[in-house]
């Protein structure tokens, strides 16, 4: 099985057919999807324990390997919109290790404000799709979405050598590291499948353009509202209505978000 990670992917599209490379990338998530289970199980964190566990990757990946917060004696990376997160996460089940998580921030009414309308409210710039525009208790942001250094590089950054990061074929086998790739993407999906669940619509999310775009072309379709602005690098705000995604999706990733759908509510 030949893996096609989001950055080979969109390598890949520059030179194929949008139409013929998407495909490809389609019938290889129907084959991840087949195997997932076998070495990645998405989950949701509902005791304090699995929350803990969650604000220490965070910790890890935030402030020790990208410094985008500080440093503190506690080891955890936690702020004032995780009380009101739903927190989803992925676990490397051989070595028991948290190999991702993200959380989706929900909110109940008009004075609670998304971490994109109190911290980045210029990024924004599309009147029509504006957070206040719906619902309060349709919308959500996805963010802090973390994936630990060990899990983020793949056997193809070896030429690099030392410096990237590279994965322990002793530690992970040959098989495991063709999924790795799709831990980010796998973590977006549970997202969905949770806005899907909580009948959460209109989904808002910080990232940077080429993130979008990767998931973009595995079928996962965000719309960008506003240019790009600085925070924690070159981000920009973007919007989609999780009814119509659901729609969009190519088979193979609808297969892979119906297994994760299994494993989180099962």
């Amino acid at each position: 099985m030949k893996s096609i990670n989001l950055t080979s992917a969109e390598n890949l599209s520059s030179t194929t057919p949008a139409k013929s490379a998407a495909s490809l990338a389609s019938d290889e998530a129907e084959i991840i999807a087949t195997h997932f289970s076998n070495y990645l199980k998405p989950q949701i964190a509902k005791s304090d324990p699995l929350k803990q566990e969650v604000y220490k990757l965070r910790y890890q990946v935030y402030c020790e390997e990208l410094h985008f917060e500080d440093t503190n004696p506690a080891h955890i990376e936690q702020d004032e919109f995780d009380a009101r997160s739903i927190h989803c996460f992925i676990r490397h089940i051989s070595s028991g290790a948290l190999a991702g998580t993200l959380r989706m921030i929900a909110t109940r009414n008009n004075s609670e404000l998304l971490p994109m309308e109190k911290f980045c409210p210029q990024a924004i710039t599309d009147e029509h799709l504006r957070p206040r525009n719906f619902l309060p208790h349709h919308i959500c942001e996805i963010s802090r979405l973390a994936v630990p250094l060990s899990f983020r590089k793949r056997q193809a950054d070896q030429f690099a050598g030392g410096a990237t990061g590279v994965i322990n074929e002793q530690i992970f086998s040959t098989q495991e590291l063709r999924f790795f790739p799709y831990i980010a993407v796998s973590l977006y999906l549970s997202a969905i499948a949770l806005c899907h669940k909580s009948r959460i619509y209109h989904v808002f999310v910080m990232m940077e353009p080429r993130l979008a775009r990767s998931l973009n072309f595995v079928g996962i379709h965000f719309t960008q509202i506003g240019a790009p602005v600085e925070y924690h690098g070159k981000r920009a705000a973007y919007y989609v209505d999780i009814r119509q995604l659901r729609k969009k999706m190519s088979i193979g990733y609808r297969k892979l978000l119906a297994m994760i759908e299994k494993e989180l509510f099962s």
